[in-house]
């Protein structure tokens, strides 16, 4: 069976994995990267505490020992499921399934003047963009307080998150942590009690997913840090410099973070009738695109309805994994012929959600049992479980050696501005 597999994220690595040297199997693995990303710790790229390298895995290092797994970098341009073939920019490639595993990248809502302006963290590069601005803007602020430019210095000193889920709260924590601990020493010239962290959410609530319990007291840390949270605040405009929100409130800001949405990545070919809410792709309970019998699609890009989620599951690694480990185990039958009346629908078993906050702080929620911990307990678990994630023993090694140096330093030493990748990759400056 020729299965291709789009994406190399979470549930696209996961499944060739479950079938690497499976007889029965050729596999082609194709993504527009070469490395595993480990996406939840983009916001300790982008705020220096870790190395780019220490989240990113080379793909064929994971498939050295694999003999039916075939990896190819390249770009998708269009799904022919008639012909069942993928064309990409490096050639058209058959199959016998097809399992689309592209994750998701930001969503602007249709926003051009935001999308040019705000600085999403959708990837490792975008990470580094956001570090390189974050960094700069600091160094541009030397420049305004010796210019006197009073206006221009306040403007880039403060920074708005646009988001309260996961990543804008563990982002602003972060912001607020290299406030307290590292930037007062980096530039002693700059008065940081001038500097402001906004972080505004359009719901009531930050970590509006998880428990109220984590959602106030998440709120509670992130103002004992000197975040300012805004909630029920709904960004309407950013031009580089000013931020307006929708009750006419306006925030003057060089750095605006935008994490406030995301949007299935969908390949060409596939009928804009089976697009659901937030560009996601209509699966069934075995998670086959509707109406197609060979093509197949996991993880942020899916959208599944079961009972218990009727309005589709989240979009976390843990349903894209587990759906790919279903997906093996249907393929596997699949291919058996024998098996064809076993398949396994997909149920999702949910075992909690995380989120960090910044030093010695963290919040956790337990569905069964019902369980919640907060503080510095918390922050080990979570510490932990990241650990265990990562691919790689040098990089788990490595990320740990970062955070044991940073917890006892006070310090990242992570804080470089490359000026060429600086000036190739960022936007300009309004």
């Amino acid at each position: 069976m020729k299965v291709i597999i789009i994406g190399g994220g979470f549930g696209g690595l996961r499944l060739a994995r479950k079938l690497s040297n499976r007889a029965g199997f050729e596999i082609t693995l194709i993504d527009r990267f070469n490395y595993h990303q480990f996406q939840p710790l983009f916001y300790q790229v982008a705020t220096a505490g870790l190395d780019a390298s220490n989240i990113s895995f080379p793909i064929r290092k994971v498939f050295q020992q694999s003999k039916n797994i075939q990896f190819r970098l390249a770009e998708v341009k269009q799904v022919l499921p008639q012909d069942k073939k993928l064309v990409t920019d490096v050639g058209t490639f058959e199959y016998d399934a097809l399992v689309i595993a592209t994750g998701a990248d930001t969503n602007f809502f249709g926003n051009q003047q935001l999308a040019e302006h705000a600085f999403p963290m959708k990837s490792t590069v975008e990470a580094l963009q956001l570090r390189h601005r974050l960094l700069h803007n600091f160094e541009d602020a030397l420049v305004a307080k010796d210019a006197g430019d009073k206006s221009k210095l306040q403007r880039l000193m403060n920074i708005v998150v646009v988001g309260g889920g996961p990543t804008g709260v563990e982002l602003s924590g972060a912001i607020a942590d290299m406030k307290r601990y590292q930037l007062p020493k980096d530039y002693p010239e700059l008065d940081f009690s001038n500097m402001n962290i906004y972080l505004l959410e359009g719901t009531g609530r930050t970590l509006a997913a998880m428990s109220e319990k984590s959602s106030s007291d998440s709120q509670r840390y992130l103002e004992k840090l000197g975040v300012t949270v805004m909630t029920n605040a709904l960004l309407k405009e950013y031009d580089g410099q000013r931020a307006l929100l929708q009750d006419g409130k306006q925030i003057e800001t060089s750095l605006l973070i935008w994490a406030a949405g995301i949007k299935g990545n969908v390949p060409e070919g596939i009928g804009t009738d089976l697009i659901a809410r937030g560009n996601r792709i209509k699966v069934d309970r075995q998670c086959r695109v509707i109406g197609q019998s060979s093509i197949f699609a996991i993880g942020d890009v899916a959208y599944m309805e079961e009972p218990a989620w009727p309005n589709g599951h989240p979009q976390v690694a843990p349903v894209a994994m587990q759906q790919a480990d279903m997906i093996a185990y249907n393929l596997r039958r699949i291919e058996m012929k024998s098996g064809q009346d076993q398949l396994m629908d997909f149920v999702y078993n949910d075992k909690g959600s995380m989120a960090t906050v910044g030093r010695n702080l963290a919040v956790v929620d337990v569905p069964k049992p019902k369980l919640h911990f907060k503080g510095f307990f918390a922050w080990m678990i979570w510490m932990g479980l990241h650990l265990m994630l990562i691919l790689g023993v040098k990089n788990r090694f490595f990320v740990f050696c970062n955070w044991l140096y940073n917890y006892f330093t006070y310090d990242q030493n992570l804080r470089l501005i490359f000026k060429e990748f600086y000036r190739e990759t960022d936007k300009e400056k309004q």
